[in-house]
């Protein structure tokens, strides 16, 4: 190596290892885990584990090491996200959804000078981003708003009905949509950044759910106004489509890989403890054990395809944007979530009823009660619904080859 460029490999960090990502986030993780029952039957944030994570700088671990951060892959952070889902659902679908909206900053915002500096202070001082973009009656088409950005006194302001704001009243800082402006079409939207300071949010529903409850993904009124150079240059569309999409779909996946790797590891320690019992015959449960383990299987090949195919697509802006690759990175979350359930359901069932029940070592009952949010939460009819039309346009494969 040249002295030109070992000065330079000095001078500039270096991302983070994945052996040092995996090491802070199973940290992390037995932390996450045994809080894990008290989130839940309590429903609320996961304290603990997000301390932890600020301890661990892992908030900012997809953030430049220029800005300060981790530089971590999206494929890096889906581990850590399978990590976390092994050990408490809410700590991490509420990580992953941090991490979405990092990612749109990052990918869309980072060369904008308020951003850039925004990603600074996420990284120095591990800003907690949760998302807005569930709005009124329009539910989960976050393709679609109703709220406006307008510009009073060269201020932004904005009031939208954020009916379900996951960790809103925890987080430091709000990613929204919104439309461009008062006579801007339902669908053309824009992102937003509002610190804590920017706004209010007045509580309008509750969350008592059957799973996932830490999330604490209440409604709330939001009243938001700031700098117009807090809004991000590109259209959301395009944000959506590259970014937004591709990673939620991949860190979801990782998050209920991991919870339904959780309840199969369960399945297994209570299968060896019978067989022993029994003099080394399986319960007949064992059937059960193998399904699940092949679902899991299912599930770790599914996302390890998309996500090549994604990091392989990340300078092909053109190939983001194919009705192919859109297709394929949507139906990824439908049949994620979907073999998810099913592996859980299986693991259960490898159990029987010590599955079944809450107050013993084998118990599988949390563990499906969060899972049971994959398909529902954002809802796979309306996925499949949205991409009837669009599957017409794409050929019926000729080969399994290429």
């Amino acid at each position: 190596m040249s002295v030109h460029a070992l000065e330079t490999a000095v001078r500039t960090p270096q991302p983070i290892a994945t052996a040092d990502i995996a090491a802070r986030a199973k940290r992390v993780a037995t932390i996450a885990a045994h809080h894990a029952e008290a989130v839940d039957r309590d429903g609320r944030f996961p304290v603990e584990a997000f301390d932890a994570l600020k301890a661990e700088r892992l908030l900012s671990v997809m953030v430049p090491t220029s800005l300060g951060g981790g530089g971590a892959s999206v494929g890096q952070v889906v581990d850590i996200c399978y990590a976390l889902g092994r050990a408490c659902s809410s700590t991490a679908m509420i990580f992953a959804m941090h991490q979405i909206k990092a990612a749109c900053l990052i990918r869309h915002g980072a060369h904008e000078p308020w951003h850039a500096d925004f990603l600074r202070r996420v990284s120095s001082d591990q800003l907690l981003l949760a998302s807005s973009t569930t709005e009124g009656q329009g539910g989960g088409d976050v393709r679609s708003s109703a709220a406006a950005v307008r510009v009073e006194d060269g201020r932004i302001h904005l009031e939208r009905d954020a009916t379900v704001m996951s960790y809103g009243a925890q987080a430091d800082a709000v990613v929204t949509t919104a439309r461009r402006d008062g006579d801007a079409a339902s669908s053309d939207q824009v992102l937003i950044v509002f610190e804590k300071a920017d706004y209010t949010l007045t509580p309008t529903q509750a969350w008592e759910t059957l799973g996932m409850r830490g999330t604490c993904s209440a409604g709330f009124a939001l009243k938001a106004q700031g700098a117009p150079a807090q809004v991000l240059a590109e259209p959301y569309a395009l944000i959506h489509a590259h970014t937004m999409t591709p990673t939620a779909h991949l860190l979801w996946s990782g998050v209920w890989t991991g919870v339904a790797a959780a309840a199969s590891e369960r399945a297994q320690r209570f299968l060896r403890k019978a067989s022993r019992k029994a003099g080394g015959q399986l319960p007949p449960g064992a059937a059960h054990y193998a399904r699940a383990t092949a679902s899991l299987r299912m599930l770790k090949s599914l996302i390890a395809g998309a996500q090549a195919e994604y990091e392989g697509l990340l300078d092909d802006p053109r190939a983001l944007a194919h009705l192919d690759f859109q297709t394929r990175i949507t139906l990824l979350k439908v049949e994620a979530s979907e073999l998810a359930v099913a592996t859980v359901m299986s693991a259960m069932r490898a159990c029987g009823l010590s599955g079944y029940r809450n107050d013993g070592e084998a118990s599988i009952g949390r563990l499906l009660r969060d899972v049971l949010s994959a398909p529902i939460m954002i809802n796979n009819d309306r996925i499949l619904a949205n991409l009837g039309a669009s599957s017409l346009l794409s050929d019926v494969p000729t080969s399994l080859i290429g």
